[in-house]
């Protein structure tokens, strides 16, 4: 990603495509007190730089037939470059797995998780961990209630650049 100066419209902007990615141009220009023209351009240019990684529809757990949602911790038996690519690469491509994160101290990874079942979490796992010889440790945490689910990203703190 490009690094660019992101001032007050593309604040703005960028706000009000996190909370609609779907709004028309004409009213994400209102809504960010800019001529259309203008908000073109900084869309298109937000998007060159990468600033706007991609937009999406959010879909509903509960209507695809989601039983199980999963917090998992994995830690590996080692921590060489090469064996946290090697996890790494694997849990990415797995279908259950949405969100992956490597963290430190603690656990190598908390992934985020989804499944139909119980069971099927059980063929996740054995999938996953059991078949990866490097994995020591696994604690899944199942979530009982989703109390706040956002993917907005704080704008203020974008606002102050880096010194």
């Amino acid at each position: 990603m490009n690094h660019i100066t992101l001032d007050g419209a593309d604040l703005r902007i960028l706000d009000q495509l996190q909370r609609d990615a779907d709004i028309s141009n004409q009213e994400l220009a209102k809504q960010a007190h800019v001529s259309a023209a203008t908000c073109l351009r900084r869309v298109r240019r937000l998007e060159a730089a990468g600033v706007i990684k991609k937009r999406v529809a959010l879909l509903t757990p509960e209507a695809l037939g989601v039983g199980v949602q999963v917090v998992c911790e994995v830690s590996l038996d080692r921590q060489s470059a090469e064996d946290l690519d090697a996890f790494e690469a694997v849990a990415i491509t797995h279908p259950a797995v949405q969100q992956c994160y490597r963290v430190s101290p603690g656990p190598d990874f908390v992934l985020m998780a989804v499944a139909s079942s119980i069971a099927n979490w059980t063929a996740v796992v054995t999938e996953l961990f059991t078949r990866q010889y490097n994995v020591r440790n696994v604690k899944s945490f199942f979530v009982v209630k989703r109390a706040k689910f956002d993917t907005r990203w704080p704008l203020a703190q974008a606002s102050k650049q880096p010194e």
